[in-house]
């Protein structure tokens, strides 16, 4: 990148982002000195206007943030700089400066995933997440057959309010099949989303 730090005085906007979430942290800027030093140890620090000296972000309170990726805008005077945050990023507290939840807006799915993630590592008595893992691959992989099955016969049928109770379950067994086998569900939308650029 060959980022223009001459236009605002030495300075440019750094905007920290979530690489997570994709919620928008803080904003904050950098020099010369302070980017590089960002990039030499993979911690965001930057250039205090207002005490004219670099500072990390987290050498006072814990909360570091890791850097995973920096980007530059289309005129090179602006940052976008995805990190991993260590703990709140405000010093008030909060998540974020602008007093948001750090907190991703997913489809449902995607929390059902967490809950059959928890359940594997966290067992929980009565459980049927459960007994399903505990009845290993062979009777995961055979409910979902049933599942589908069962989905056919009411999409056929025209029974559609049955049939979406089954495309549910379908789903479901599917997210413990996937777990089952430690394969995100964010690695199946990736390649439907490859095969529709295709």
């Amino acid at each position: 990148m060959n980022i223009d730090f001459e236009k605002n005085d030495g300075l440019v906007p750094a905007i920290i982002q979530d690489e997570t979430t994709g919620k928008v942290l803080m904003l904050g800027y950098m020099n010369r000195e302070s980017y590089e030093k960002t990039r030499a140890t993979g911690k965001v620090t930057f250039f205090s206007r207002s005490r004219q000296t670099l500072w990390t972000k987290g050498e006072t309170s814990g909360n570091f943030m890791e850097v995973r990726e920096i980007l530059s805008d289309c005129d090179d005077d602006t940052l976008l700089v995805k990190v991993k945050p260590s703990g709140p990023t405000c010093h008030t507290g909060s998540d974020t400066c602008f007093n948001e939840k750090n907190v991703a807006v997913r489809p449902f799915i995607y929390e059902l995933e967490e809950i059959i993630r928890d359940r594997r590592e966290n067992p929980k008595v009565g459980s049927y997440t459960n007994e399903l893992f505990d009845a290993g691959i062979k009777r995961i992989a055979q409910k979902v057959g049933e599942e589908a099955t069962e989905v056919v016969i009411d999409a056929v049928s025209d029974n559609i309010p049955r049939m979406q109770e089954e495309v549910a379950d379908l789903l479901y067994h599917l997210l413990v099949l996937l777990n089952d086998k430690n394969v995100a569900f964010d690695n199946v939308m990736n390649v439907l989303e490859k095969r529709h650029k295709k």
